[in-house]
Order: C-alpha cells, then sequence, then structure tokens
C-alpha cells in the first residue's frame, strides 16, 4: 500500500455533513424520519484477558439501515431515545451531542449506499465465542495492512487481538488509546495520539475517532505524511466510506448489529483502494 504526501486541503467530516444537509448525497434529510434511536450499554472480557472493555453506542435507524456511534460514558443520556425518536433527520445532523449526529450520518450515508450492495468484499466471520469471532475481525482488519516487516503501525483505538494481528504480519504496533493503559501482553499505550501520529508508517483507527471528534485531526496527519490509513468502523462506518481516496486508504466497514451481539456468522465489508490521499 504505497500513499503520497499531499498538501491539498483534507476534507472534513462536518463538510460531509454540509453537504448531505445540501441534498448533495441523496433525497434531503428534512423529508426523512428517524425510525427509533436507542442506545446500547455493554462490557466484555475476553478469555485469558485483564482487561473489561465498556463501551457505549447510541444507534440511528433510518428504513432498512442503522447507524451507529461510540461514545464516552456520561456523554449522552437515556432519554435521547425518547426525544429523537421519530425525528426529521436533519435535526439530528445539526442538533444533539457529536456521536447521535455521526449516527444519524451513518444511517443516512448506509440507507443510501448499502454495503451489501456492491463495491466491498463481504467477509463472514464465523459462529463461535467472542474470542473466536473477535481474532477473525481483527485478522480481517489486519489483512487490509500493506507493511513491510518492522513497520511502525499506529494504533488509535486498542484491542488486544488486533494488536496481535498486526505482530503476525510483521508490524510493530504503536498503541494509542484514552482509557486503557497497556496491553494485555504489557506494551505500554500513549494517550497522545499526535506522537504517534508522526512515527508511525501506517496508522490503523477506530471509527470512535468519528466520535470523539478526532477523526479529521487523523485523516488530515496520514495526507500531509503520505502515510496509509486503515479504518476499522463499527462507529459510523459508512461515514468513513466517504473518505475512501481522499486519506483513507483502506476500510473495514462493520454495520449493526456488531461482532460482539451475535454467535451467530455475521458479515464485515472490507474496502480497498489504490487512489493518493
Amino acid at each position: 500500500m504505497t500513499s503520497h504526501p499531499t498538501t491539498t486541503p483534507a476534507p472534513t467530516v462536518d463538510a460531509l455533513t454540509g453537504a448531505v444537509l445540501a441534498g448533495e448525497h441523496g433525497p434531503l434529510p428534512g423529508e426523512l424520519v428517524a425510525t427509533s434511536v436507542f442506545w446500547i450499554h455493554h462490557g466484555t472480557r475476553l478469555a485469558c484477558g485483564d482487561t473489561t472493555y465498556l463501551n457505549q453506542y447510541v444507534l440511528v435507524r433510518l428504513g432498512d439501515s442503522f447507524g451507529g456511534c461510540a461514545f464516552e460514558a456520561g456523554e449522552i443520556d437515556p432519554a435521547v431515545c425518547r426525544d429523537a425518536s421519530g425525528a426529521p433527520l436533519d435535526v439530528l445532523l445539526r442538533e444533539g451531542p457529536r456521536p447521535l449526529r455521526i449516527a444519524a450520518l451513518d444511517a443516512y450515508l448506509a440507507w443510501h449506499r448499502p454495503h451489501r450492495d456492491g463495491g466491498a468484499e463481504p467477509v463472514t466471520l464465523p459462529a463461535g465465542t467472542p474470542e473466536v469471532r473477535a481474532r477473525a475481525r481483527d485478522a480481517a482488519i489486519a489483512g487490509l495492512l500493506d507493511i513491510r516487516p518492522g513497520a511502525r503501525v499506529g494504533l488509535i483505538g486498542v484491542v488486544d487481538p488486533l494488536v496481535a494481528a498486526i505482530r503476525e504480519r510483521g508490524g510493530v504496533p504503536l498503541p494509542c488509546d484514552l482509557n486503557l493503559r497497556s496491553t494485555r501482553w504489557g506494551d505500554p499505550v500513549t494517550t497522545d495520539m499526535h506522537e504517534v501520529l508522526e512515527r508511525a508508517d501506517a496508522v490503523v483507527a477506530t471509527g470512535m475517532t468519528l466520535g470523539n471528534g478526532s477523526f479529521d485531526t487523523v485523516l488530515g496527519r496520514c495526507r500531509a505524511r503520505g502515510v496509509p490509513l486503515v479504518v476499522y468502523a463499527q462507529s459510523g462506518s459508512a461515514v468513513a466510506r466517504a473518505f475512501l481516496g481522499s486519506g483513507v486508504t483502506a476500510l473495514s466497514a462493520e454495520p449493526f448489529p456488531f461482532s460482539q451481539f451475535s454467535a451467530d456468522p455475521t458479515t464485515l465489508y472490507r474496502y480497498r483502494t489504490a487512489g493518493r490521499p
């Protein structure tokens, strides 16, 4: 995977939202209604691990599509489910906390162009335990990396199976996360995203960067340095797809319902682009 530095202005999530509101990506959102808005709060501890992952998601349903975005504890009140369900989609895109706006944008883009309707490589995750499914998911994500042995891979948002998958491909993980301090193998996890972005030969970022507002920074720095950027997204998978070829070089998109909520086979969608950032 080869990228090249660019000095052209980086696209932004706010610009994408503005284009959607203006009808540049399909029907005007004001003509559409969010069928339902709901949230999920869950915890996971994988076997042989000592970390309990705590995650909260807000989700928006639009017709036959779902949009989702993770958020930090306390950032959204459960009352959002009552207040936002049945609201015009343009209201959700303009108002409320950022994760709700991202979930609404994700729902719109996934509704207008479902992942299942072509342009992506479907990857079926096998039935099984959380550990089996997590390893299969993270191997699929790592498979999007085209790296030389010893390449430093910035990991913005840390899950241990992905750290292992990067190592198995010969990469050296540079883990960064706001909520973890070490991997299960004792690797230190920094909270300094900027330091990682300056050192990395390639970057793998979670869709959570869309929800916390750091995605534009990650995208812009990878474009400026010519560093490949792979996004693995449960949060905002259709939003991240909109940046393919504009800084995002590959994407693992996992629309709702996410793999951790089922023991049966589910599908994620892999995108690659040869375009320059």
